[in-house]
């Protein structure tokens, strides 16, 4: 494998790993202080693509990074504070049921409102190209260069020279830069500040929060909207790194779910492990094309014309990898339901 190669496949996949995070500890947060599993939370995550996409049309990208965001963790906080606080009281099948519900409606109003196809959310000027390129020299050896590399040197004047040259979009580099400043800031708030000891407490001992004068349901209103607003965040980045349409909350629904699950129910930290640990080893699986069969034949095993015929063993790693981080969960299950780090059984 060569290393810009594996350089390469390891950022694409530290960077989807964090996008999966900035989704992820949305629902995790929701899910530590309030029990709830939002079945809406790509949907939230949709939402702030597309609001970050209008705002952006009239503001630019930079205020809809702001406000986009804001705009999703009050309509979150809406949504709890209206239907979610209403059922909460009768157990987690008609929250789940309500949830559930929620996403079909946001799916809705945003072909209604948007349409069916994608819509052209590009980031702004500043993020747009490489943020470095790795250039892969045959006798030099690997190098960074800061933004686009030269033509002259990645197309040297002696063709017999193997030169590659592989860029990394400035989009990827900040939506790493903005997931790891999130982790930051949400720990600090939940370890270091006194609303997050509040918060906390609410989880544990919500009526001696009650009885020191705490609005206890406020203070769920305000995570619930919280949540959602991360999710919104992570649309608005999401959406003007990869492509903003109706399908991309289907595309990322099921994922957040299994980081959640991975990583245990509840643990921030270990959505964080399981984000990086998905988003890489899918992301290098993709770019893989070996299979089995390849596998038998590189150690000297030369299979029947059975065995090449046979689909299985012709499958490349590329072909499964969208199936690996339900692998994963199944196999975590299995060995340690309650998760990597989590405390609650799954």
């Amino acid at each position: 494998m060569p290393m810009e190669f594996f350089a390469i496949s390891l950022l694409n996949g530290l960077s989807y790993g964090l996008l999966l995070f900035m989704l992820s500890s949305g629902l995790t947060l929701i899910f530590s202080m309030m029990g709830v599993l939002n079945f809406a939370h790509a949907s939230f995550y949709m939402l702030g693509a597309y609001a970050g996409y209008t705002v952006a049309q009239l503001a630019g990208f930079w205020p809809a990074l702001v406000l986009a965001p804001l705009a999703v963790g009050l309509l979150g906080a809406a949504f709890e504070r209206l239907c979610l606080r209403k059922v909460h009281a009768h157990g987690h099948v008609p929250e789940l049921l309500v949830t559930f519900g929620l996403s079909f409606v946001v799916l809705e109003i945003v072909q209604l409102v948007w349409g069916r196809t994608a819509v052209p959310f590009t980031p702004p000027e500043a993020l747009r190209g490489p943020a470095f390129t790795l250039v892969q020299h045959a006798a030099d050896g690997l190098r960074l260069v800061w933004g686009a590399a030269p033509a002259a040197l990645c197309q040297p004047s002696d063709a017999a020279v193997r030169v590659t040259c592989s860029p990394f979009p400035a989009t990827r580099g900040f939506m790493m830069l903005v997931a790891v400043l999130m982790l930051l800031a949400v720990w600090l708030l939940l370890t270091r500040t006194r609303i997050g000891l509040v918060i906390q407490a609410a989880l544990t001992h919500p009526e001696a929060v009650q009885a020191l004068g705490h609005n206890v349901p406020r203070v769920f209103m305000l995570v619930f909207g919280a949540g959602a607003a991360l999710a919104g965040l992570a649309g608005v980045i999401g959406g003007a790194t990869f492509v903003t349409e109706p399908a991309m909350a289907a595309t990322v629904g099921s994922v957040i779910f299994v980081v959640v699950v991975v990583g245990g129910l509840g643990s921030l930290a270990g959505a964080f492990l399981a984000s990086l640990l998905i988003g890489i080893v899918q992301t290098v699986a993709v770019a893989l094309d070996g299979s089995l069969l390849g596998l038998l034949r590189s150690l000297g095993v030369e299979p029947g014309p059975a065995a090449a015929g046979n689909a299985l063993l012709t499958l490349t790693v590329s072909q499964v990898a969208p199936i690996l981080p339900y692998l994963l969960l199944v196999l975590v299950l299995v060995l340690r339901p309650k998760g990597l780090l989590g405390t609650r059984e799954g």
